[in-house]
Formats: structure tokens, C-alpha cells, sequence
């Protein structure tokens, strides 16, 4: 009989140990594992804000399943699960702006075989949101009829991110927004973070863990992050919001670009060697248009983390002008962004609390324009015309 360990029992060696503040999921989830009761679902949909934990609430629900003790996080089968080298285990997440259907029906090849090692086949999906329509009608027959000892636990931000034929069909678990304390707690405990610096990276990154852990380590991203809160007061004029949009722009696809060169060259290099370029043998035929899908993969990548660096650019405007709305409304909650106070005060006193909430809705319509394939440079010039103050 498998026995499920519960959370918090080990202390730090258990597979739920970087679940922070998600007790009540651990206690779903383990007790899935032990098969208590109907606790158990051969699909799983897990939900929650960026940063919640989503993705290691799946690979741990996935070592917890091949372990004899429900996720010890000591033995093999814990350790192999969680590195992402059990035979048995599938973890998916793409680095593409979608998931197609081709990559859906190898996935349903995947999950129709018998485990070898373990106790279930499990196919980790981390961004189901990014399913493409027909990878979905592709999905959808394997999750109906799964194989008998095959789970599927795919991950989306909320249920509505998933079309409703594949949600309809699993079993949902939403995760909460860790609170400041316990991730400033993870940080000083996991990571060795000193106790202030972590207090403000959890502040600052409101929940995220993972973007709290970049702010705490990493200098150049609180200097990009103090940057883009030194935004709202500069847009003053027309060419001060088309300059503002072309910075941060070109900023987040000059990241994009530094953090995937080295692989990018990489995998050029792997690619032209396996392809016998360089060499006195003949090419292939096919090589260019080898070379040419490696680029346009290569081309998505950088994309894709473009929009991801907009997208926390879009979240810190949103902080800063919740803090503004907060003092409109003479709220008790505290700052967010205290080092801002003075700016936030100043923009809170010469504009109105309906200006406000309409700038907050313009943040969220340059998200969703973004989502959309929208350019980058125009959705963000419409976003700080929109923020202005006078024009």
C-alpha cells in the first residue's frame, strides 16, 4: 500500500517543499495520491496566478504518484521526477507562442504507453493556456479515454484559458497567491537571501516566486524594475510616450536576444554538425529548410520571452498605479512600491480616482493586445498615450 506524506511532516524533504503558502492543494494532492476516497483523477487541471507555483505543484503531484511513500522527496523515484529524467514522467513547456497539433499527438502516443519503472504514465502539460485549437480536438479523445494507468495534469493562469471540452473533463485545483511572508520565508530558507532584501522582493514581486527570487538575486533586474517605475511621471507629452514605448521595447528584445545567443549558437552548431556541414561530405538536400526551421523556432523563442519581458513591465505599471488608486481611496493597504511614495502621492493629488481605474483598464487592454499578436511598439505607444496625464 502507498502511503501519502503529509505536508509538512519531513519538514524540507518532501516534494511539496517549494508549495509555498499552498497547504490546502498539498492536502488534495496528497490525498489523490494515497487513493482516499474518489481523490484521485486520471486529469488534472491546476490553475493559479503567475508565479503561484503551478508548475512545481504539477512535477511534484508527478514524483509524489511514482513514489512508494507518496513523495518522500529523497528516494529515485522522487529525485528522478523532479530533475525531469523519469522514464515515465513527461514534462512539457514550450518556448513557442503556441502548442500544436503535432506536439499534442506525440504527447497522446506518449501517454497511451505502459509505465516502465513507475507507477503511472504522467504527462505534465505547463502550458496548457497555450494549446492550439487543434491540439486541443487532439487532446480531448486521450483525456475521455485515457489508458488505465495514465494521468494527465496540465497547467493553465485560470480556467478560462482553456477551451471548455478539455477543462470540462479534469479535475480542477486553484492555487493561491502565496502570501509576502512565506515567500520572503522561502527566499531566506531555500535561497539564503538576507531576511530585508527578501521582505522586499516579496513585497515587490506581490506572490510571484519565482520573480521575487530574480529582484533578491539579481541587480540588474531591480534596476530594470525601478526603471519602469519611473516611467508614469515622464510621460508628459505625446514624444515623450513614443520614446518611452521604443526604450522599453527595444530593451525587452535586447534581453530576449542576450539570453538565448549562447543557445541559439548552440544548437546552430549541434544542427550543421549532424547535417555534415563543414565537412568534405555531401549535404543533404534538405538542409537548408533544416537550418531554416531551426531559425524560425529560434526566431519564436526570442518572441516569446519579449512579450514575457513586456508583460512584467505591464505588471509593474499595474502595482504602481494600484498603489495610486490606493491613496485616492485613502485605503488602509499598504504600498507596494514605498520607494516610489512621493511620485505615487503627487500623480494620486492631480488626477481622480476614475482616471485612475481608466488607466488600469489600459494596462490590461495592452496585456490582452499583446496576447493578440498585436505589435509590440504600437500596443505599448497606445498604453503610454493612454497613461498620460494631459494630452
Amino acid at each position: 500500500m502507498r502511503v501519502s506524506v503529509p505536508y509538512g511532516r519531513l519538514g524540507a524533504v518532501t516534494v511539496w517543499q517549494e508549495l509555498v503558502g499552498q497547504e490546502a492543494a498539498v492536502a488534495v494532492l496528497s490525498r489523490a495520491v494515497s487513493g482516499e476516497g474518489h481523490a484521485m483523477s486520471h486529469a488534472w487541471l491546476i490553475t493559479g496566478p503567475p508565479g503561484s507555483g503551478r508548475s512545481n505543484a504539477a512535477r511534484a503531484f508527478a514524483a509524489a504518484l511514482q513514489c512508494d511513500k507518496g513523495g518522500c522527496g529523497e528516494c529515485s523515484a522522487c529525485r528522478t521526477a523532479l530533475s525531469g529524467a523519469h522514464p515515465d514522467v513527461t514534462v512539457v513547456r514550450t518556448e513557442q507562442l503556441s502548442i500544436g497539433v503535432d506536439e499534442v499527438r506525440n504527447l497522446v502516443r506518449r501517454s497511451a504507453m505502459r509505465p516502465t519503472l513507475g507507477h503511472h504514465q504522467v504527462i505534465v502539460v505547463e502550458d496548457a493556456d497555450r494549446i492550439t485549437e487543434r491540439g486541443a480536438d487532439a487532446l480531448l479523445k486521450a483525456i475521455e479515454e485515457p489508458a488505465p494507468r495514465t494521468v494527465w495534469v496540465l497547467c493553465a493562469p485560470t480556467l478560462d484559458d482553456v477551451v471548455a471540452t478539455i477543462r470540462s473533463r479534469c479535475r480542477h485545483l486553484h492555487l493561491a497567491t502565496p502570501s509576502e511572508s512565506a515567500v520572503a520565508a522561502l527566499l531566506v530558507a531555500r535561497d539564503g537571501i538576507d531576511p530585508a532584501m527578501a521582505s522586499f522582493a516579496a513585497r515587490a514581486a506581490q506572490g510571484h516566486v519565482g520573480r521575487a527570487r530574480a529582484l533578491a538575486r539579481d541587480e540588474s533586474s531591480r534596476i530594470r524594475r525601478r526603471e519602469v517605475l519611473q516611467l508614469p511621471p515622464q510621460l508628459t507629452s505625446l514624444g515623450a510616450c513614443l520614446r518611452a514605448a521604443a526604450n522599453v521595447v527595444a530593451a525587452s528584445s535586447e534581453e530576449a536576444s542576450a539570453s538565448t545567443a549562447d543557445r541559439d549558437s548552440r544548437e546552430l552548431a549541434e544542427l550543421n554538425e549532424a547535417l555534415g556541414f563543414g565537412t568534405k561530405g555531401a549535404r543533404p538536400r534538405n538542409a537548408q529548410s533544416q537550418v531554416k526551421e531551426l531559425e524560425d523556432s529560434q526566431k519564436a523563442r526570442v518572441k516569446r520571452l519579449q512579450r514575457d519581458g513586456l508583460d512584467r513591465v505591464l505588471t509593474e505599471l499595474t502595482t504602481y498605479y494600484r498603489d495610486v488608486l490606493a491613496v485616492q481611496l485613502a485605503s488602509q493597504a499598504r504600498l507596494v512600491n514605498v520607494e516610489q511614495e512621493a511620485a505615487v502621492r503627487t500623480i494620486a493629488r492631480r488626477t481622480t480616482a476614475e482616471a485612475t481605474m481608466r488607466r488600469l483598464d489600459a494596462i490590461l487592454a495592452a496585456r490582452t493586445a499583446l496576447e493578440t499578436n498585436v505589435a509590440p511598439l504600437l500596443a505599448m505607444e497606445a498604453l503610454f498615450i493612454d497613461l498620460a496625464e494631459s494630452l
